[in-house]
């Protein structure tokens, strides 16, 4: 269904960027330095960023899924695990979350989500632990927290490691604990139309120090942890320098080039000055979105935040309870609002081709919301009438449609 020519005169996007006065003179300082590798900017930027979120190791990176990647492999080299070992992700994820498993040569093991906040469903994990698993990898989904209580003590019954996939939750907590602290290790995504947008970019963060070294040299190709930055010979003693040179080509990994430059670690910064700012305005916009949807909430199910934890509202979640969503999902786009589907994964092609056509099919809360979920944007740099304008443009759907032309999911 076509909009009936009320169309905004640009895309509404699922995400912006304003880049402020604060990260172009940081980006200038970068640039006066003549620095681009690994320095004091991105130095701050992982300190900050890791203090922010409840540990003490920083690692900034070229983007979540590379964070992801080097530390699952981390772990799996430090705890000795084999190829074929199983990890547990949801059936509802990024297609990064289970990808980076196949990478490091292990089996991802899906289990399904929770109807309400599409997260992992903690009470479905234990049924799909075997002998072989060694991990699982809870998302949070869309800025909202996963149910972490009762995936740790299954952790920790079971001797797994816990890797949080929080590429797109950042500032959230749950039950007074910040996402990414949880676990061993928490994995942040800095791309665009992320929480903080640094053009390409992505986080590991521990309070680990083995795995922190492990991970730093994982992403510099593997390379002696003696020699990582062009200025780690700098004012050292004889010995010490001695000891830098025979081993500044020394690798004891078998690495990646993830790294990222000073002025993206910049940008970082200045974005990063300005989270609270960016993320109550998100808030803001959700609730208002809120507001103006509920009279649809018995057909639409609008996104929930427990009690017990926050939401960073990275993107805003919709589910058609009873429709599928191609009508509303076009209704939209003819209005020059984008959308993206919720994330699904079991229905991917290359999946299917790996784990059976019917992988979709076991798992029925993801399929209900690959057929009838989907997000738009939520993000700070929506202007007012951006924001309004998408309300309204809800209210013209349901008030030329019931929904009821499309078969039920």
């Amino acid at each position: 269904m076509e909009s009936l020519g009320e169309k905004f005169p640009r895309q509404i996007g699922v995400g912006g960027l304003a880049v402020s006065d604060l990260e172009k003179s940081l980006v200038n300082e970068v640039l006066d330095s003549n620095r681009l590798t690994y320095g004091p900017m991105t130095k701050r930027f992982e300190k900050e960023f890791a203090s922010i979120h409840g540990c003490r190791f920083g690692l900034f990176m070229n983007s979540g899924t590379s964070a992801l990647h080097i530390a699952l492999a981390a772990l799996k080299e430090r705890k000795g695990w084999s190829d074929g070992d199983e990890v547990i992700v949801p059936a509802l994820t990024f297609v990064a979350t289970s990808n980076i498993v196949l990478h490091n040569g292990m089996t991802p093991v899906f289990v399904d989500v929770e109807p309400d906040t599409y997260n992992i469903d903690p009470a479905k994990i234990e049924e799909k632990i075997t002998h072989r698993t060694r991990a699982v990898i809870p998302v949070h989904l869309l800025g909202l927290p996963a149910t972490m209580g009762p995936i740790l003590e299954l952790a920790k019954k079971h001797n797994l490691s816990v890797l949080e996939d929080s590429c797109e939750t950042m500032f959230a907590k749950y039950k007074g604990r910040s996402v990414g602290s949880m676990g061993e290790i928490g994995c942040f995504s800095t791309y665009v139309a992320h929480l903080l947008v640094t053009g390409v970019g992505g986080f590991a963060i521990t309070n680990d120090v083995d795995l922190a070294v492990d991970m730093r040299s994982l992403m510099n190709h593997g390379r002696d942890s003696i020699y990582i930055s062009c200025s780690d010979d700098e004012g050292v003693d004889s010995g010490r320098l001695e000891e830098i040179i025979d081993k500044r080509f020394s690798f004891i990994h078998v690495g990646h080039s993830f790294r990222c430059t000073e002025l993206e670690a910049a940008l970082g910064v200045g974005q990063l000055a300005r989270g609270d700012e960016i993320i109550a305005r998100r808030r803001k916009i959700a609730a208002y979105f809120t507001s103006e949807l509920s009279p649809y909430s018995d057909v639409l199910q609008l996104p929930t935040c427990p009690d017990d934890r926050t939401h960073s509202f990275m993107m805003y979640g919709l589910v058609l309870r009873y429709h599928t969503k191609k009508q509303l999902v076009s209704f939209l786009e003819h209005s020059n609002i984008e959308t993206r589907d919720m994330l699904r994964l079991t229905n991917q092609p290359i999946y299917q081709r790996l784990f059976g056509e019917d992988l979709e099919d076991r798992y029925p809360v993801a399929k209900w919301i690959n057929r009838s979920g989907f997000y738009i944007g939520s993000h700070s740099y929506m202007s007012d009438a951006e924001v309004e304008f998408v309300t309204k443009t809800f209210h013209r759907f349901f008030s030329q449609t019931s929904c009821k032309s499309e078969s039920a999911a």
